[in-house]
C-alpha cells in the first residue's frame, strides 16, 4: 500500500502538467465549440451548434483529404529514412557523436531553421544558384510555394523524432537472431522482414505516430514553405477562422475534428500495439 501510495504522490507533478497544458486548453477547445462568435471576433456564451455546419461543407472534406494524404506521405518518407539511419547508428562505434549530430538541430530556433530551407530553396537560393553556375538550368526553378517542398522541409524537421525511437529498439534488439535465421536458411530478405522488422514494430509504430499526428496540425511550414499551395490544409484553416474571420468557435470545431483525427490514428496503432503483445504472450505459453 506504502509503494502504491508513493507511485501515485511521484505521479502527480506529472499528472497536473498534463491536465493544465493538456486537459484544460481541450476542455476550453470543447466548449467554445457550443458557443457562438461575437460581433467583433470572440467567443459570446450564447450556446448553438451552428459551428458543426462546417462538417457538411465541401471544402471541409477536400482540406481533411488533402492534410491526410500529405501527412500519409510525410509520414513514410520519414520513417523509410529514420529506419537505415537509425540502424547505422546502432551499430556504429560512434552511436553518441551520431546521436549527438541528430540532437543539435534543436539547438536552433525551429523557424530559423525553416527560413534556412526557404533560402535553400528559394529562386535565388543555394541549389539553384549551384545548379545555374553548373549549367544544367538558364532559370531559376519554381523550389518552394508547392506541396513537395512541404513535404521535403516536414520530413527534414520531423526525422529526430523518426529516428529516436528506432534507434532505442533496435539498440536493444538481439541481432544474434537474424545471424540465426540466417544459418536455418533464410535469405537477408527474409531475416530483416521475418525477423528483424517484427522485433522492432513498437518502435515504427512510435516513430509513425510522432511523425502522422503532428504533420497533420502542421501550420508553419505549410505557411513560410506551401505557400498558396497549402491554403487548404486544417492548420491553415484554423489560423484562417482565428486571425481573419476572427471566429474562434469555429476554429474550436475544426480542432475538435483534428483532435478526433488524431485519437482516432493513436488508438488504432494502441490496439494493433497490444493485439501484437497477446499474440506474443501466447506463443511463450
Amino acid at each position: 500500500m506504502k509503494k502504491t501510495n508513493l507511485g501515485r504522490i511521484y505521479s502527480l507533478p506529472l499528472s497536473c502538467w498534463l491536465l493544465l497544458f493538456f486537459g484544460v486548453p481541450l476542455i476550453i477547445i470543447l466548449i467554445s465549440t457550443f458557443l457562438k462568435k461575437g460581433v467583433y471576433g470572440g467567443i459570446t456564451g450564447t450556446f448553438t451548434f451552428e459551428n458543426f455546419s462546417i462538417f457538411k461543407e465541401s471544402y471541409f472534406f477536400k482540406a481533411l483529404f488533402k492534410t491526410t494524404y500529405i501527412s500519409a506521405l510525410i509520414t513514410i518518407f520519414t520513417v523509410l529514412l529514420a529506419l537505415p539511419t537509425a540502424y547505422f547508428i546502432a551499430r556504429s562505434k560512434y552511436k553518441k557523436e551520431f546521436l549527438l549530430l541528430i540532437i543539435i538541430p534543436f539547438w536552433t530556433n525551429f523557424l530559423i531553421r525553416i527560413y534556412a530551407w526557404k533560402d535553400i530553396l528559394g529562386t535565388e537560393g543555394f541549389i539553384n544558384t549551384l545548379l545555374i553556375h553548373l549549367g544544367i538550368i538558364n532559370t531559376p526553378l519554381q523550389l518552394v510555394n508547392n506541396i513537395p517542398a512541404v513535404i521535403v522541409v516536414t520530413v527534414y524537421t520531423n526525422l529526430p523524432f523518426a529516428i529516436l525511437p528506432l534507434y532505442a529498439v533496435i539498440e536493444k534488439f538481439d541481432f544474434s537472431i537474424v545471424e540465426a535465421a540466417r544459418d536455418l536458411g533464410a535469405t537477408n530478405r527474409e531475416s530483416f522482414f521475418k525477423v528483424f522488422i517484427p522485433n522492432i514494430k513498437h518502435g515504427i509504430i512510435t516513430a509513425t505516430i510522432f511523425t502522422f499526428i503532428p504533420s497533420l496540425g502542421s501550420y508553419a511550414v505549410p505557411e513560410l514553405i506551401g505557400g498558396i499551395s497549402t491554403s487548404n490544409l486544417l492548420g491553415k484553416l484554423v489560423a484562417h477562422e482565428v486571425n481573419t474571420m476572427r471566429n474562434w468557435p469555429r476554429a474550436s470545431a475544426i480542432s475538435l475534428a483534428l483532435i478526433l483525427v488524431t485519437s482516432i490514428v493513436v488508438i488504432v496503432f494502441m490496439k494493433f500495439d497490444k493485439k501484437e503483445i497477446k499474440e506474443v504472450i501466447k506463443e511463450d505459453e
